[in-house]
């Protein structure tokens, strides 16, 4: 049960208990509170709590697909590759600068597109936190709040207003997730940060050529800088990258994890690969909130 009374009785420093949520519902923005099974605002919108402990805080105009985001597929593969420790070197990296961010328990910490909770969980596994994750998968949501129950998850869609209250937010996280700049000067206070990891030029750069039959390498922090440079500055740079020997399920799994997937027209390539040497690589930008 995931009421008034497993907040009650919750350690002192559940994300719950200080999460501030905003009621989504447009006009209103008010705090909202959790009650008996659901989070409520002063004006009565009420939010449900499913059984697992996420809430689901999308408003009709935000959702372009009954099942958007991760599919199941996707998260399995994720949660395989990274208990076999393949990508779990860049995850570990984000969350440790993540870490020499939060000064206090009641810091309140975000992670835009948190899918499986993996990094916000491995966060707070280092420092008591107040822990929020949003993701449009419903499926990557509620796998996050069996997970982590001590946390607060929603599926929220990122690309709209935040339901999160103006100021409140220490530190955002978007790892390899998107990212809403206005909306995240809105939350964050003054001084405050947000974590931004995009894949690297060469990220998975040996895989893509074997399927797509190129090598094309992007660099996407100058557009990330860019597009953040009106309400934030650049506080460090810094890249994790490692390297692991793939075949078979796990080359499939990565496939599988990404957004791309494994498409029916590049199926027969990917059958193929039997080994080969892959990079994980990941490019971080702090950015601190003017």
């Amino acid at each position: 049960m995931f009421g008034i009374v497993a907040c009650t009785l919750a350690s002192p420093y559940d994300g719950r208990l200080r999460a501030p949520l905003a009621c989504p519902v447009r006009n209103c923005y008010l705090p909202l509170e959790p009650l008996t099974g659901a989070w409520v605002c002063p004006r009565g919108h009420s939010f449900d709590i499913a059984r697992s402990g996420y809430v689901n805080l999308l408003q009709p105009q935000d959702r372009r697909s009954p099942d958007a985001g991760d599919t199941p597929a996707a998260i399995e593969a994720r949660r395989r590759l990274l208990a076999a420790g393949i990508g779990r070197g860049n995850v570990e990296a984000f969350v440790g600068h993540a870490a020499t961010l939060v000064a206090a328990p009641e810091d309140v910490v975000v992670d835009l597109g948190c899918g499986a909770g993996d990094a916000l969980g491995l966060l707070r596994a280092t420092r008591p936190i107040a822990g929020v994750g949003f993701d449009l998968s419903t499926n990557a949501v509620n796998v996050a709040a069996r997970r982590f129950p001590t946390m607060t998850w929603g599926v929220v869609n990122a690309d709209r207003r935040l339901p999160l209250l103006d100021g409140r937010i220490a530190l955002a996280l978007s790892l390899h997730a998107r990212r809403n700049p206005a909306e995240c000067h809105r939350v964050i206070s003054t001084g405050g940060h947000l974590l931004v990891a995009v894949p690297a030029p060469d990220d998975l750069i040996e895989l893509r050529q074997a399927i797509q039959g190129a090598r094309v390498e992007r660099d996407r922090v100058a557009d990330v800088i860019a597009e953040h440079a009106a309400g934030f500055e650049v506080a460090a740079r810094f890249v994790a990258r490692e390297r692991h020997t793939l075949a078979g399920d796990d080359l499939r799994d990565v496939l599988r994890g990404t957004y791309r997937g494994i498409r029916s027209s590049n199926a027969s390539r990917v059958q193929a690969l039997e080994s080969l040497e892959v990079t994980f690589a990941s490019d971080f930008v702090l950015l601190r909130r003017r």
